[in-house]
C-alpha cells in the first residue's frame, strides 16, 4: 500500500521561496509513473485544499491563489513544489496524493510557515 512522504517545509519570511518534495513509500514506488498527482494544503481552522495539479504527461494546473508563484513538477520518483514570494497566507501543512486523492495514501504532510 503507497504512501505519499512530504518534505522540505520550514519557516520563511514573506517573499521568500521554498522547495518540497514529495516521495512514495510501500507496495509501488512507480506511482509517479501512472498517477496524476497533486499538492494540497491544510491553513489552521480550514478545510484541506487542492493547489496544484500534474497530470502523468506533465499538464500542470495551479489555484488562482498561488499562481506565477508556485511551479509544480514531477519527474518518475518524487513531485515537487517549487514556492516563491510566499505570503503569510500561504502558512498551512502541504501535503501530496494523488489527484484525485487516494484516502489511505495521505502522509504526515509538511509545515510551512511564513512570518516576519
Amino acid at each position: 500500500q503507497v504512501q505519499f512522504v512530504e518534505s522540505g517545509g520550514g519557516l520563511v519570511q514573506p517573499g521568500e521561496s521554498l522547495r518540497l518534495s514529495c516521495h512514495a513509500s510501500g507496495a509501488s514506488q512507480n506511482v509517479f509513473r501512472i498517477l496524476g498527482m497533486g499538492w494540497y494544503r491544510q491553513a489552521p481552522g480550514k478545510q484541506r485544499e487542492l493547489v496544484a495539479q500534474i497530470t502523468v504527461n506533465g499538464r500542470t494546473n495551479l489555484d488562482d491563489s498561488v499562481r506565477d508563484r508556485f511551479i509544480i513538477s514531477r519527474d518518475d520518483n518524487k513531485v515537487d513544489l517549487q514556492m516563491t514570494s510566499l505570503k503569510p497566507e500561504d502558512t498551512a501543512v502541504y501535503y501530496c496524493n494523488a489527484d484525485p486523492p487516494m484516502r489511505s495514501a495521505w502522509g504526515q504532510g509538511t509545515q510551512v510557515t511564513v512570518s516576519s
